[in-house]
């Protein structure tokens, strides 16, 4: 099969999904497809390129879901309902991509068209919606910000605590409220409540 830039960045994906960030490499992606290191550099320039065609190509499925969530709203939603739908598109597609939130966190930085687009739709909506210009790329950043950080924790490695049972009594009673609402809710629920709490603190930004 022909070698392509197109077949390079799906190859790196499942390479970045087995060994992380810091592990890809170009030789694993030209092992995984079967060919030469050398090979590669005739569609992508070094890793720092195949980096930035992977964020790119993550942040284009989730412009993509995005645009159908929003499509499947009804004409008449307000504002808040269009940010839910685009940060929720967003998780989902994050969710779908082990790595997908790094390679996003990371997008600003390589000026992923697709990323920007994300940005910009969003900034858009908090346009439309009346939210000062001095507010807009701060709220914009906000709840990009939560969606990654979000996926994040979702996505990290669990981890198993080494304490012994006197030790989580202990932590218990110092710090109640924490330990009797951290399992309160599912992901989901837990995730569509922050948004709603971010949009309603972008609504008191309106009104001020």
């Amino acid at each position: 099969m022909k070698l392509t830039t197109a077949r390079i960045v799906e190859a790196s994906m499942a390479v970045f999904h087995e060994v992380g960030y810091a592990g890809l490499s170009m030789r694993q992606v030209a092992d995984r497809l079967g060919v030469h290191a050398g090979s590669l550099y005739y569609h992508v320039r070094d890793k720092n390129a195949l980096l930035c065609l992977m964020a790119d190509r993550v942040a284009q499925q989730a412009y993509d879901d995005g645009t159908a969530a929003l499509d499947a709203l009804p004409p008449e939603a307000a504002w808040p309902e269009r940010i839910v739908a685009q940060a929720e598109a967003l998780r989902g597609t994050l969710l779908r991509h082990p790595g997908g939130a790094v390679l996003l966190a990371s997008s600003p930085c390589t000026l992923s068209p697709a990323a920007l687009g994300l940005m910009e739709r969003l900034l858009r909506t908090l346009g439309d919606a009346g939210v000062p210009v001095a507010h807009r790329s701060v709220a914009a950043d906000a709840v990009l910000s939560h969606v990654t950080g979000f996926v994040l924790q979702e996505q990290a490695e669990p981890v198993t605590p080494d304490v012994r049972a006197v030790d989580v009594a202990e932590l218990a009673q110092r710090f109640p409220l924490t330990f009797a609402e951290a399992g309160a809710g599912d992901q989901d629920e837990k995730f569509h409540h922050a948004v709603r709490l971010l949009c309603a603190a972008i609504r008191a930004a309106i009104a001020d």
